[in-house]
């Protein structure tokens, strides 16, 4: 028995992109297909139409491009929409970028752990380092296991291709790539370790301001982050107050000394004369009473090859992208005062350093 198949047209009309302060709309007929066999009506699928069939792609596009400078409340004040409709169609734009970006193939990967809530809630960044973007986030924590979603999903051949991974000095992210990428080498992250660093200055000037007399507190108090700083990046007032406060205390003066000393080790270019560096940087700590530099010095040779690996040359890479991460997502967090959609801020997160088209 012939099947027969009857279509009728219907008028719609679509949002597309603004022009010259006018909201404009297209007006088309579109076909509807009634089908004798399967009973069912099918809609004429249009290439032009977004996944919302009230918008064009083109509004779309438009749509996600605000949102990558603006949050979803502005955009929908500026082009007259309901909030979840921009995060609809943002949602639409981040999916089709990372659909268009090739798959990533790393060989130097940093890996790094997202607080997405209170409560030590935790998610694993793991980023393309020569490419300057992250390519995955995931896990429940950061655990092994987590870690080890990673290298599930990237596969064992693409794993294969790793030669250095950039991380904090986390036994979990150690022990998942030494299993997964045993030929990958570990590179000990330069900021944590200096985080590190900074904490045992800050211990430092905790225990001198108990220990002190009252009356030369005056020159310790209020001066925590003109320690902390970088003698370069202070203003002429701070380092005026640095210099009255080194001269009032000889053991801040040598801990002080000591930290701005310690970040001449990532200069170096072969092992010998960086452990030369360290040897006589640890001498210095004696008869000085500095115990917090001295359990920072132990922790330092305790992770000393993932620390010593920079001075090999093709391990020169951007160090600084890792941090600079964390901090364009705590941008993209607050924002829109904390996402409680995941999945969105994981598309956030990956499409941020896209480049823009």
């Amino acid at each position: 028995m012939r099947h027969r198949t009857f279509y009728d047209r219907t008028t719609r009309r679509v949002r597309d992109t603004d022009a010259a302060g006018w909201r404009l709309y297209l007006a088309f007929e579109q076909r509807r297909v009634a089908c004798s066999r399967c009973r069912g009506v099918k809609v004429e699928r249009l290439d032009w139409l977004a996944q919302n069939p009230r918008y064009t792609q083109r509004f779309a596009h438009q749509v996600g491009t605000l949102c990558r400078d603006m949050s979803n409340k502005a955009v929908a004040q500026l082009l007259h929409l309901h909030e979840h409709t921009v995060k609809d169609l943002d949602t639409q734009y981040m999916q089709a970028r990372l659909a268009q970006t090739p798959q990533p193939a790393p060989r130097v990967i940093g890996v790094d752990e997202l607080s997405i809530k209170k409560g030590h809630t935790y998610r694993i960044v793991v980023s393309d380092l020569e490419r300057g973007r992250p390519i995955w986030i995931g896990g429940t924590g950061r655990t092994e296991a987590d870690l080890n979603r990673f290298f599930a999903d990237l596969g064992p051949k693409k794993t294969a291709r790793i030669r250095l991974a950039v991380m904090d000095m986390w036994k979990a992210f150690r022990n998942s790539v030494q299993t997964h990428a045993p030929q990958a080498q570990i590179l000990c992250d330069k900021f944590h370790i200096l985080r590190h660093l900074a904490a045992a200055m800050d211990q430092v000037r905790r225990a001198e301001y108990h220990r002190v007399a009252a009356k030369d507190r005056a020159f310790i108090k209020g001066q925590r982050y003109t320690r902390l700083s970088h003698r370069a990046n202070l203003t002429l007032a701070g380092r005026r107050s640095l210099r009255k406060l080194l001269r009032a205390n000889t053991r801040l003066a040598m801990a002080y000394l000591l930290k701005e000393e310690f970040g001449q080790l990532w200069s170096y270019r072969r092992e010998g004369w960086a452990r030369q560096f360290f040897t006589r940087w640890r001498e210095q700590l004696k008869w000085q009473r500095l115990r917090p530099f001295e359990k920072f010095a132990t922790l330092i040779e305790k992770h000393w090859h993932g620390i010593v690996a920079y001075c090999v040359p093709r391990n020169k890479v951007k160090l600084g992208f890792v941090e600079g991460l964390n901090n364009k997502i705590r941008v993209i967090q607050r924002r829109a005062y904390g996402y409680r959609d995941e999945e969105y801020m994981r598309l956030k997160i990956l499409t941020a350093f896209l480049p823009r088209k």
